[in-house]
């Protein structure tokens, strides 16, 4: 098995989408108003405690509730990224091996779409 690298990382400002093309040729799709919602840093965690809790899968399903955008997107060695977002908040490391449990395409997630997605 491929180790879980990105092969290239796209930001649609238009959709408001994080688009990482997986080296193994699979893509996510991730909205940015979910990704932000799952920060794994453990002030949005809710504290120590609570890090080893996984992100709810349907925050990438619901509704934006609020516009973010992402300022910088910072590599962090060759197993992670820090975002940047628009309203001030960094602290958030995203693992490739967490980001790619977390593709919400229908490949990955097909509990998630119905047939009239």
């Amino acid at each position: 098995m491929l180790a879980i690298q990105p092969k290239s990382i796209t930001v649609h400002k238009t959709d408001s989408i994080l688009e990482i093309l997986w080296k193994d040729e699979h893509v996510s799709r991730f909205p940015l108003f979910g990704l932000r919602k799952a920060c794994p840093c453990v002030v949005c965690k809710g504290g120590h405690a609570q890090m080893s809790i996984p992100a709810d899968p349907k925050v990438f399903f619901e509704k934006p509730t609020r516009i973010v955008h992402i300022n910088q997107i910072v590599p962090m060695g060759n197993y992670a990224i820090q975002i940047h977002w628009s309203d001030g908040h960094n602290s958030g490391m995203y693992r490739w091996e967490v980001l790619r449990e977390w593709c919400p395409c229908k490949e990955c997630k097909p509990e998630f779409h119905t047939a009239t997605n």
